[in-house]
């Protein structure tokens, strides 16, 4: 079992980092961003951004981020795999028969897509999913229903993706987006 993320480990990995880092969330911050969007902040991330926020161009900016910027980079995961199902036929056997009409078949799979794990944009289309309480989930790369590992964790994809860590992934499994891995 992997241990949870500490604040001195996260305040290490913020010094890999390419892009300026600005002091952390606070949790009056964490508790507006969460209820404004209607999302969870996982506990590692939560770690990580109070330890520092970092900003730069495809870093979410939770403090000072446009708003439908922060929900472009929200929806972005769901719409991807919308257009698979719209585009290119993809359909999921527990969401049952795809329907014949290509407007049913949507209207299906956004009702099942609204019960699943948010993901929540940790940089670029990188994404942590939102699970309270939980930490050790995997970073997912997300475009469309193309979805691989970048990191078992959020502290190994911060020294993958910007330190050039190890290539091997033995990542915790993701209730939902985990089948597309």
């Amino acid at each position: 079992m992997r241990a949870p993320l500490t604040l001195p480990e996260a305040e290490k990995l913020q010094t890999l980092l390419r892009d300026r880092v600005e002091p952390g969330l606070t949790e009056a911050e964490f508790n507006r961003v969460e209820e404004h969007f209607g999302l969870t902040f996982a506990d590692d991330h939560r770690v990580f951004l109070s330890a520092g926020l970092p900003v730069g161009r495809r870093w979410p900016d939770w403090r000072d981020g446009a708003e439908q910027t922060l929900l472009d980079q929200l929806a972005w995961p769901v719409e991807g795999l919308l257009f698979d199902v719209e585009k290119n036929g993809l359909w999921l056997g527990e969401w049952g028969e795809r329907p014949r009409e290509l407007s049913d078949a949507v209207a299906v799979a956004q009702q099942h897509l609204a019960g699943v794990p948010t993901l929540i944009p940790v940089f670029g289309h990188r994404y942590l999913p939102g699970i309270a309480g939980s930490w050790g989930l995997p970073v997912l790369s997300v475009v469309q229903s193309d979805i691989i590992v970048y990191g078992e964790t959020l502290a190994d994809y911060i020294q993958r993706e910007f330190a050039n860590g190890p290539e091997r992934y033995e990542a915790a499994e993701v209730p939902f987006w985990g089948q597309f891995l």
